[in-house]
């Protein structure tokens, strides 16, 4: 038997508060392993279905360090954060501290859908190239598991599902036997499938007879939580040789600069945690709010637009009416998720997507809206969501939503959004050694590899894998 709980955690760049409404589930423990090509061994546990704490990842509490100096001080322990602090940490000798105003998950890291989809994305497109990398190293990571014997299912919640990008028209039909075209020629194994081909491979999927599919039969998809878990035990065997530690429920202040182009530390609620090499912001849709406080009473003149842009998902329990075999969306997800209205309107979309889950739950979302920071349950959005799976799958007409408010899950978070739809991954103009990674929105997970290792290139200086130059700011520092 469950109950939605509510957790309300300050947000300390603005006056309003998160309520994060959800019921959550455990995180198994879950140790560092192979990472990126690194080795480290641990004991995993099976992913289980019982509950625990909201907020917190892991059970152990937050590592702390002898000393306040780090060479890297990374703010913002998402998915983004804790997987720039674990290159680091993999990749050189620097030491790293995390910080966080909350603890791990309690973002929109925490309320994702987890795919790790290229059916909706555009080959070409400025992101393309850092997604196809970030997907090369997810995979590598899932591999090295695996190499050690243990199952990437139950470390990520991975599955290799393959993913459908669903039309119902001809105009859609069309379209999407172009995107299949357009992924083939980029390597990738793609396929249409008409409306007679879907029936065999989703049999509750209905989409009238001139629909059809783009079919990317290597997508993925992991648990989200149980990868952040991961991420942060293994950052955490670092404690020992003096090379991490983290602060969390730490909002991050002000920063302390050296004359005015250098940052010398971060000063947070409760410490001053100094930084020999780099600082680098991570806080998804806080990060625009929280650069404007932290260089209030500088020279520099810099226009960071990300927002908040809030989504509801709906998470049915040990769901056994049907079955999904891959991940889904309806073609007017690419179009929901581009939307580029004026931030002030609260007026909501509504697209379908479905996944099953590791644990056999079904995922249905997905909601896009701009309502600042607010997190409250909207359950005629949950309605929204329930009517519009229920086009595509009419067997979902014949049961009703009240029976399952003791065995469902309602995921809301904050997506950060940028108007032109492309993250900031770049140097803070006017200061030498202040990075900012954010703006990600739905594609923080997809996009976390590939994200760090950016980062940690720019910082030590190692020639780039993916060109930067489209994640860079468009604006330049007053001198």
């Amino acid at each position: 038997m469950a109950a939605i709980s509510s957790n309300f955690i300050h947000n300390p760049y603005s006056n309003s508060k998160v309520v994060v409404v959800s019921l959550r589930k455990p995180f198994s423990s879950l140790f560092g392993d192979k990472f990126l090509g690194k080795s480290l061994s641990y004991s995993p546990k099976k992913i289980t279905s019982k509950r625990s704490d909201t907020a917190r990842v892991s059970g152990l509490r937050p590592i702390k360090a002898s000393s306040h100096s780090f060479d890297v001080v990374v703010v913002g322990a998402g998915i983004i954060g804790l997987t720039i602090a674990r290159q680091f940490l993999l990749e050189s000798d620097l030491s790293v501290a995390v910080v966080d105003a909350a603890v791990p998950c309690a973002g929109a890291t925490g309320a994702g859908q987890g795919y790790l989809w290229m059916v909706h994305k555009t080959p070409g497109s400025d992101k393309w190239e850092l997604a196809m990398r970030s997907r090369k190293l997810w995979e590598k990571l899932a591999e090295n598991i695996q190499d050690q014997g243990m199952n990437p299912m139950e470390i990520l919640g991975w599955k290799k599902t393959g993913s459908l990008l669903v039309g119902r028209t001809p105009k859609e039909s069309a379209m999407l036997k172009k995107r299949v075209d357009q992924h083939s020629e980029a390597g990738l194994r793609a396929e249409f499938l008409s409306s007679c081909d879907l029936l065999s491979e989703e049999p509750a999927l209905v989409v009238g007879e001139e629909g059809g599919a783009a079919f990317l039969p290597d997508d993925c998809q992991l648990d989200a939580r149980h990868t952040v878990e991961f991420i942060e035990k293994g950052n955490r065997q670092f404690t020992s040789k003096g090379r991490y530690a983290e602060f969390y429920h730490e909002p991050a202040t002000s920063l302390l600069r050296s004359g005015s182009r250098v940052v010398e530390a971060v000063r947070t609620s409760k410490n001053t945690l100094y930084s020999k090499k780099a600082v680098v912001i991570a806080t998804g849709c806080w990060s625009g709010s929280l650069m404007h406080d932290l260089i209030r009473d500088s020279d520099i003149e810099l226009d960071v637009p990300i927002k908040p842009r809030k989504g509801h998902l709906l998470v049915l329990e040990n769901f056994n009416s049907f079955k999904l075999n891959h991940g889904l969306m309806e073609v007017g997800y690419t179009n929901h998720e581009a939307a580029k209205g004026p931030i002030h309107e609260e007026t909501s979309s509504v697209s379908m997507t479905a996944t099953m889950d590791a644990r056999g739950n079904l995922v249905l979302g997905s909601s896009r809206q701009f309502v600042g920071f607010c997190t409250e349950l909207n359950e005629s959005i949950i309605n929204s969501i329930w009517e519009r799976a229920g086009e595509f799958f009419p067997s979902l007409r014949e049961l009703s939503l009240a029976d399952y408010s003791r065995s469902r899950e309602v995921r809301i978070g904050l997506r950060p959004y940028m108007p032109d739809g492309k993250p900031l991954i770049a140097p803070v103009p006017g200061l030498s050694n202040l990075f900012l990674a954010a703006g990600h929105e739905g594609e923080g997970l997809s996009l976390a590899p590939g994200t760090a290792e950016m980062v940690a290139n720019m910082v030590l200086g190692d020639p780039e894998k993916v060109d930067r130059s489209p994640f860079a700011f468009k604006v330049n520092a007053a001198c």
